[in-house]
C-alpha cells in the first residue's frame, strides 16, 4: 500500500508511541507499506517537531527528529506534485492532497477534520490512523 501520512499522524507517534499513530510508525518501520512525501511535507515535520514546546514538553530530541526523517526517507518514495490544489478548508493542508495526487496513492492517513471532514480527495480515501491500519 502506498500512503501519504500528514505531519500530525508522525508527531502524534513520536509523543504517544503506544498509541495507534505509534503503531502505524511501526507498520513503516517493517516495511507494510510505502510512504509517499514531498519535500514541504519534510520541511514541516521537521518545523513542528523542533518547536521548543514539543523539544521540551515530550522531550523530542534531534536525533528522534534525524531518526523519523530518516526512516521516511528509506521507506518512502518522494513525490514532487506538479500540481497547485486548492481544495481543502486549511490551505496548509493542501500538500498532502497534492502529494497524494501526484503519486496516485492508494490513501491518505491523517487526524485532522480539514482533511477528514472531505472523506476523499479525486477518488483517494482519507483515513484516520485506526481505519489504515485495519486495511493494511
Amino acid at each position: 500500500m502506498r500512503a501519504v501520512i500528514d505531519t500530525g499522524v508522525f508527531v502524534s507517534a513520536l509523543i504517544r508511541p503506544q498509541g495507534t499513530t505509534g503503531a502505524a510508525l511501526k507498520a513503516l518501520r517493517d516495511g507494510r507499506f510505502t510512504v509517499l512525501y514531498s519535500t514541504d511535507m519534510l520541511v514541516e515535520i521537521i518545523d513542528v517537531l523542533g518547536r521548543d514546546k514539543f523539544r521540551t514538553k515530550y522531550h523530542i530530541h534531534p536525533d528522534d527528529i534525524t531518526a523519523l526523517v530518516n526512516l521516511i526517507r528509506l521507506r518512502g518514495e518522494l513525490v514532487i506534485p506538479s500540481q497547485k490544489v486548492t481544495a481543502c478548508r486549511d490551505p496548509k493542508d493542501d500538500k498532502f492532497l497534492e502529494a497524494a495526487l501526484a503519486s496516485d496513492a492508494d490513501c491518505l492517513v491523517s487526524g485532522d477534520f480539514d482533511l477528514l471532514d472531505m472523506v476523499s480527495f479525486e477518488n483517494i480515501p482519507i483515513l484516520r490512523p485506526a481505519e489504515f491500519l485495519a486495511r493494511l
